[in-house]
């Protein structure tokens, strides 16, 4: 730690202070003094709230588990009044928005959204540049299209005319020609602004709605070099090159359809990432500052030659009327801050109290934008002004209301025009589900952005009725009354608030990175259900599922279901606990026990022994999941709450991590640095962690996992201190293998 002089009295990690003033603030005219200054003024205005919220959540749960424990599961209408007498249910109120400044990307234009994390500055660029991504290659290189044979080094044609026949399918799906087929295409002219001319081998045609025709890039004579289409909002280009290997089999020359994908990116401070000392986060910050300067480089090793990638310019067309059309390169970019109940031993107040981690994840968050606000930056990321911080595990109205105050009081002090902070409310605590439009109201002119997920979500759930008895298996769960309920009213909610056409609707990740077939059959479920955004895994799945929004008018879908009748919130009330606990076979009882065992164990290893706050684990039957500490929240408290209610006891437990932990060191032999924990259990901080995640599951407050693995990850830098945080096995690197030139 730094001593105090110049940090207003904090003491802070020598590195981090260095950031700030060697970095962050290079450029800008503020000083170092008046950052540290403007962090212990915050802490001082919010700490004290923030533990005052902190204690109303522990004392609404200590009432909701004396009342389970009293009733069991209990009647809904009994535990409803229940609730609402002790200010946990709150009247339903009927917000509207009222957002001004908003990106198209958010209020406009429903596709895709990655999550990664900031920590690996090769993975943000990747995510960054996904806003565009080939399809050639997401149906070349994934199991998308069925592979019946091994691929060819270099260009394997017979895959190569799978992926032109299934692009033209596609093509006549979502830009059908006049007449005829795009397989039938040998070439495409543009012969007058706005005049998309289709050669095709019975004669001469253009698109069925012209409309859809968006603008070009010059070839020779009339040939375009680039055709633009544009269909929901997003944009496909047919890049045409015959002199290449794919677009040499192509009957009209086309190398590759290029489609707008990843329209937007949160760039994560919290779930997929480990930060636990000053080091680990000044890694995280430097990469959210470096894309909002648009400096931003990383090199590195890629089949045996040296990379280096940075973020992609704009793009550039000759618009359907003849004049310049300029698209965005690069995704909109969102940040994602941690929650109120962090704190960050990096930075201590002078009595030696941790301060809020949110604080200074806030104010990094709105100083590395004012390069791109003040168009000191090489690339603008936002032409609406605005910066999108999203906010998660907040419970209910009183701690949005909270963020809202800690937003205005960061543009206070930086001098920015109000509400240039936009919240991103993450539906994902049972208190901000029931209470939702409550939670809206109070960011009613910052709100762009609310949306579900399964996996912390849950988590809540089996923690908020951990009293309540034995909850069902975690697969079960998806079927669950709440659950369905819960998906239902998110969408309700926001749009019977305004949100179309202001904010997006969310819905959350898709956690099979390899699974292309089965999130292209499966996932086009998330714009029929109102969303005009959800999670995926990496830039390729984020071109794949793309389609969906090219098949799916969310806009009209969201018209149609605004005049349907509001979910029931009684309905997210009932508990999803065992009818009888005799319907569990022994059998059933014991999977379950594994895949989560395995689950947790297999995040934690490399949380805790390498750093990874994201990675693709394998599981029980090797296949690969995207895990972040939402899946080890589920994971923990499963177990956890059949241990306290006699599912399973402790001793099955220890003896199921044990056996479980020699399988994960087997899917884990060939990761570098890779400590195994069957060596020696006791020894092995990795395995101890998620131990303690399972036995303290019961007394955690909201079954959060922040607390132990951080501890035990700081004790295993402590005990190597020349370990750095890996960044193998994350997610959102590069993809499949796909086409040659």
């Amino acid at each position: 730690m730094s001593d105090a002089q110049g940090t207003g009295g904090l003491q802070v990690d020598p590195v981090l202070r260095d950031f700030v003033a060697e970095e962050l603030l290079v450029g800008l005219d503020l000083e170092p003094a008046w950052f540290w200054g403007t962090v212990a003024d915050l802490q001082q205005r919010f700490g004290g709230r923030v533990a005052e919220l902190l204690s109303r959540r522990d004392d609404l749960q200590e009432q909701i588990d004396a009342w389970h424990r009293e009733h069991g599961a209990g009647d809904v209408a009994a535990l409803e009044a229940f609730l609402t007498e002790i200010g946990y249910l709150l009247p339903q109120e009927e917000p509207t928005v009222r957002v001004e400044r908003v990106d198209r990307e958010i209020a406009e234009v429903a596709g895709p959204q990655l999550v990664v994390p900031a920590t690996v500055p090769r993975y943000a660029l990747n995510a960054a540049n996904a806003r565009w991504g080939s399809l050639f290659d997401a149906l070349y290189g994934t199991d998308a299209l069925p592979l019946d044979h091994e691929l060819a080094r270099g260009y394997d044609e017979r895959r190569g005319a799978q992926v032109i026949a299934e692009a033209d399918r596609l093509l006549d799906r979502h830009f059908p020609l006049a007449e005829g087929s795009h397989a039938a295409a040998v070439a495409y002219r543009v012969t007058a602004p706005g005049e998309l001319v289709v050669d095709t081998d019975a004669g001469t045609t253009g698109l069925a709605d012209p409309a859809q025709f968006a603008g070009h890039r010059p070839g020779e004579g009339d040939r375009a070099a680039a055709v633009l289409l544009r269909r929901n909002g997003l944009h496909l280009e047919l890049t045409v090159d015959p002199s290449t290997k794919v677009g040499g089999q192509h009957h009209a020359g086309v190398s590759d359809a290029v489609l707008e994908s990843a329209v937007s990116t949160i760039v994560d401070l919290e779930d997929s990432v480990a930060t636990v000392d000053g080091p680990d986060k000044v890694g995280a910050y430097r990469t959210w500052l470096g894309l909002r300067t648009g400096e931003l480089t990383a090199t590195f090793g890629k089949e045996g030659r040296e990379v280096t990638r940075s973020l992609h310019g704009d793009r550039s067309y000759v618009g359907a009327d003849g004049e310049e059309l300029v698209l965005p390169g690069r995704s909109l970019l969102l940040v994602r801050n941690v929650g109120h109940h962090m704190r960050l031993d990096a930075v201590r107040t002078p009595d030696g109290e941790p301060v809020l981690e949110e604080v200074l994840d806030v104010l990094v968050s709105a100083v590395a934008a004012l390069h791109d606000l003040r168009g000191l930056a090489r690339y603008t990321h936002t032409r609406a002004g605005s910066v999108y911080i999203v906010k998660p595990k907040m419970h209910g109205p009183d701690e949005v209301s909270l963020s809202v105050e800690l937003f205005a009081a960061v543009e206070e002090a930086l001098g920015m025009e109000p509400r240039t902070l936009k919240i991103g409310i993450m539906d994902e605590e049972k208190r901000t589900s029931v209470n939702l439009e409550a939670c809206i109201a109070r960011a009613a002119d910052r709100v762009i952005f609310v949306n579900t997920g399964f996996l912390d979500r849950t988590g809540d759930e089996i923690h908020t009725d951990f009293e309540a008895g034995p909850v069902v298996p975690k697969g079960d769960q998806k079927t669950s009354t709440w659950l369905t309920t819960y998906e239902d009213r998110n969408v309700d909610v926001a749009l019977r608030a305004g949100f179309a056409g202001q904010a997006q609707i969310g819905k959350g990740m898709w956690a099979k990175p390899a699974a292309m077939r089965e999130m292209l059959d499966t996932k086009g479920g998330h714009p029929r259900a109102g969303a005009n955004t959800a999670w995926v895994p990496s830039p390729t799945a984020a071109t794949l599922h793309a389609l969906h929004y090219l098949e799916t008018d969310v806009r009209a879908v969201q018209q149609e279901l605004s005049g349907r009748p509001l979910a029931d919130r009684r309905d997210l009330l009932v508990p999803p606990v065992l009818a009888d606990r005799a319907d569990l076979s022994a059998d059933q009882r014991d999977h379950e026990l594994e895949t989560n065992a395995q689950s947790i164990l297999g995040y934690v290893v490399r949380w805790v022994g390498l750093g990874i706050g994201c990675s693709t684990v394998p599981d029980l039957e090797g296949a690969g999941l995207m895990e972040d500490r939402a899946t080890l929240r589920i994971s923990s408290q499963q177990i956890a709450n059949w241990l306290h209610h006699g599912i399973v006891d402790e001793a099955q437990v220890r003896a199921t991590f044990a056996r479980m932990a020699g399988l994960v060191d087997e899917q884990n032999a060939g990761e570098p640095g890779y400590q195994p924990m069957s060596a020696d259990l006791d020894a092995s901080p990795s395995f101890q962690a998620a131990l303690d995640l399972v036995f303290s599951g019961r007394r955690e407050p909201n079954g959060y996992t922040e607390r132990a693995l951080t501890v035990w990850r700081q004790r295993a830098k402590q005990a190597d201190p020349g370990q750095e945080s890996t960044t193998r096995s994350a997610v959102l690197d590069d993809e499949a293998p796909s086409p040659a030139p």
